[in-house]
């Protein structure tokens, strides 16, 4: 059934279950697909952590009909491009070209959807790929201070697994497993389909039904149920290896997207580091605006600090609203985190101000127009939030924000910002 949404954005379900999202957009002939699984590292059971993204991985080695190098050629002879990532909560494979590659861009996506082909050489080696990757993840102090975090931060949710899995599972997971995950999840009634661009909304819906509407749709898959129980005391981790600077996060568990906190904690977030914006593809891409930032002025301009950041990103379940600081050459660490944790004190403790929220508000609006800067960004929202919540979430988003008030900030930094809800997570240079 077709669904009017906000946006001149069309939504229909194909007998398959399988959802395509539709957007107009021509200000230029091109046109985005991505095709979204909800399927992340939250569903990884014992022994299979980092299989979502492995699966990502093997569904560019080609299918029944089409090889490795054609998946990449095909897109790339229309001069555009193609890429995919994984995350906690979502698989997702990007392609933005012309307008006349929407044919062959739907093709790749319903290959990749029901025929790639596993082959065993393959899987063992992006074994290797994979593991590389990990082990120069390892050697990021940044990355490797969140990987441990998060992990410290929780104790039975599996959001507390990297996305990239842990070393044993990814040497211990056979190519029957990876194809059995990918069979599971790659099933229409599982996706959504968007298209963004130079199109006729109801032209592009009848393409996606003649690519996708063939593939059967499998058996919902179950979720696994986890709720991270209260924290009852700050939890500490600290990582000592060669290195040359000092890293600090500090991490707090926060609610998902649906949650009425969220809106005001990200301008909360804007306050404290800079407004970064809803777009897990591009809003954490370069420094936000944040000199006039709470931890900005209490850190970087008294030279205790070279870099602050924060991450608060939409999720479908309860995460983590995390600041991050690099360290000035030759401050103490005890000097940096008491700096660190009595600005965020303050917060809890006396709040926001008015200026200031309306500030970070001002930021979060322009960010959100940023974001919606291209076809490729446009498309990329869509389908964020139909996996992590729902279109409508996304659409409410502004005036949820608009809504948010200096008592509401003051209010979710009372609750939030607990030093028994916090962990604190070190990276010392040996």
């Amino acid at each position: 059934m077709d669904k009017p949404l906000g946006a001149g954005v069309r939504s229909e379900t194909l007998a398959n279950g399988l959802r395509v999202v539709v957007q107009e957009v021509r200000t230029a002939p091109l046109v985005s697909t991505w095709c979204w699984y909800r399927v992340g590292s939250k569903d990884e059971g014992p022994g299979l952590t980092g299989a979502s993204h492995w699966v990502e991985h093997m569904n560019f080695k080609g299918t029944k009909r089409i090889s490795r190098d054609e998946i990449k050629n095909s897109i790339e002879r229309f001069g555009g491009f193609w890429n995919g990532y994984t995350w906690i909560d979502q698989t997702t494979y990007v392609q933005t070209a012309t307008r006349d590659a929407l044919d062959q861009m739907l093709f790749v996506e319903s290959e990749r959807m029901h025929h790639c082909l596993y082959e065993p050489a393959d899987c063992d080696s992006e074994r290797t790929v994979i593991i590389s990757e990990l082990q120069g993840g390892e050697n990021d102090p940044d990355t490797l201070l969140d990987i441990e975090l998060t992990a410290t931060a929780f104790k039975a949710h599996p959001y507390r697994h990297p996305t990239i899995g842990w070393l044993g599972d990814l040497q211990a997971m056979s190519r029957d497993d990876l194809y059995g995950f990918y069979r599971r999840y790659y099933v229409p009634n599982n996706a959504t389909l968007v298209i963004v661009g130079d199109v006729d909304a109801g032209d592009a819906l009848g393409r996606a039904e003649a690519a996708f509407g063939a593939i059967p749709a499998g058996e919902t898959p179950a979720r696994l149920r986890a709720t991270e129980p209260p924290q009852l005391g700050e939890r500490r981790v600290t990582i000592r290896k060669p290195g040359t600077t000092a890293y600090l996060k500090v991490g707090y568990h926060a609610p998902a997207v649906d949650h009425d906190d969220f809106a005001p904690l990200l301008v909360l977030d804007a306050a404290l580091t800079g407004a970064k914006g809803l777009s897990l593809w591009s809003s954490f891409r370069g420094t936000p605006p944040q000199r006039r930032s709470r931890l900005y002025r209490a850190l970087v301009e008294r030279q205790l600090a070279s870099a602050v950041g924060g991450m608060y990103a939409p999720t479908a379940q309860p995460f983590l609203f995390t600041v991050s600081i690099t360290a000035a050459a030759g401050v103490a660490a005890d000097e940096v985190e008491a700096a660190t944790l009595a600005a965020l004190d303050a917060a809890r403790d006396k709040g926001i101000a008015p200026d200031e929220v309306a500030r970070a508000k001002r930021q979060l609006r322009a960010r959100m127009v940023f974001e919606g800067d291209s076809v490729t960004n446009i498309a990329h929202q869509l389908g964020f939030f139909s996996t992590v919540s729902e279109l409508d979430t996304w659409f409410d988003m502004p005036a949820r924000i608009e809504a948010v008030t200096a008592g509401d900030v003051t209010r979710v930094a009372a609750a939030h910002l607990a030093a028994a809800n916090r962990t604190v997570g070190w990276f010392l240079p040996a």
